[in-house]
């Protein structure tokens, strides 16, 4: 039997979406944009090694989340990254733009692939919803905003195993 090269993705998520996952084993739904370590990031970022790569892609998806908790007002204001192990085969670079990390799931994450989940701490959750609030306006440029982005970034993603699940709810 042939073996199957595995990469990591980071999946931008909300804490609805880790219920979500509890309850039906999979998370997303086909076409879902998650971050990993691609040919153009690799390109971009030449002098860095596997372990920066891989925390570049996971701090995308951290800020991803953030979009993902301004345009669901009811999600707890916690930044969620699922980091999961996927076939290689099944990832779609969707950008190829120099340095882009963007990667698209044609199918949802079972959580035998999830490999850990990286949830903000309680205190982190006021930076986190200022940071949800002006996301937006960071990404177009607007150094205020980024400011308040950055705030947000400071704070270090706490990491759960997959077992923790549960109790994480």
């Amino acid at each position: 039997m042939p073996i199957t090269e595995l990469v990591r993705v980071y999946v931008p998520a909300t804490v609805p979406l880790l219920a979500a996952l509890r309850a039906s084993g999979k998370l997303g739904a086909g076409g879902m944009t998650a971050h990993a370590v691609t040919p153009a990031l690799r390109e971009w970022y030449a002098e860095g090694d596997e372990e920066e790569l891989e925390y570049v892609a996971f701090t995308r998806a951290a800020q991803a989340a953030l979009q993902l908790l301004r345009h669901d007002p009811a999600a707890p204001r916690r930044r969620v990254v699922v980091s999961a192990d996927v076939p290689a085969g099944a990832l779609v670079h969707e950008d190829v733009e120099l340095g882009s990390s963007t990667v698209l799931l044609p199918q949802p994450i079972s959580l035998t692939e999830v490999a850990s989940i990286h949830v903000d701490g309680a205190d982190a959750a006021e930076q986190v919803a200022d940071a949800a609030d002006v996301v937006e306006e960071a990404l177009a440029g607007d150094p205020d905003a980024q400011f308040t982005v950055d705030g947000a970034e400071d704070h270090e993603l706490e990491w759960y195993a997959v077992s923790e699940l549960d109790d994480l709810l």
